[in-house]
């Protein structure tokens, strides 16, 4: 049996919801933050290495890393649903998109959260550096959601999945004005209006409010 090991409000939220979109049958394990330190608990910690979410087992499988978790469970069970293969026009889009949200932006966004907690000065040449970057990752994906329905295109995609924590939950941790992106909020509300993504989100969150504007 997949059995999803979900962090409340953290990465693993993408695996929930992609289990979801699929209509596969999986266990979902919750674990709750520790009250001080906001950080996983020793029993989560424990499931891997690593020590961070997300995290699935599948028989004598341990796996971590969201989008080796999200290839796995594609190839695996998603009999070819939510990905793109090399024929089709959009696939390159779909690469890129796929690993944009780990390679570039959540990157950025935790780069950004570290410098904005240390209290450094607002003209400090690093903190400016790091939010201009911030910045035109997110201009790049309003002009993207601007251009086409979703990132890879007009079909959703784990591209989608993989990007959507960056945009809303991670705002928990690291605030972000949409404001000047109304082509993401706009995306937002496609994505809202998934019953895959409420349902997972109710799953794997329940109560917490969605920041989806």
């Amino acid at each position: 049996m997949l059995t999803v090991h979900h962090l409340g409000k953290s990465q693993s939220e993408r695996i929930v919801w992609l289990c979801e979109e699929l209509g596969i049958p999986y266990e979902l394990k919750c674990y709750t933050r520790d009250a001080v330190t906001v950080l996983a608990p020793a029993d989560y910690k424990a499931l891997h290495e690593i020590g961070a979410a997300p995290v699935i087992t599948d028989g004598e499988l341990t796996l971590a890393e969201s989008g080796a978790v999200v290839d796995y469970i594609i190839a695996r069970y998603g009999d070819g649903r939510l990905a793109l293969t090399s024929g089709h026009p959009d696939f390159a889009h779909y690469l890129y998109w796929f690993h944009f949200a780990n390679g570039t932006l959540q990157a950025q966004l935790g780069r950004n959260m570290i410098l904005n907690r240390l209290n450094l000065p607002a003209d400090n040449p690093m903190l400016l550096a790091t939010k201009a970057r911030v910045d035109r990752s997110f201009d790049l994906i309003d002009a993207r959601v601007r251009a086409s329905r979703y990132l890879a295109g007009d079909e959703f995609t784990a591209a989608d999945i993989m990007t959507g924590f960056s945009l809303t939950t991670m705002r928990y941790f690291m605030p972000y004005d949409l404001d000047r992106c109304p082509n993401i909020r706009d995306y937002l509300g496609r994505i809202a209006a998934r019953p895959a993504y409420r349902r997972a989100m109710e799953k794997g969150d329940p109560g917490m409010a969605l920041l989806l504007t």
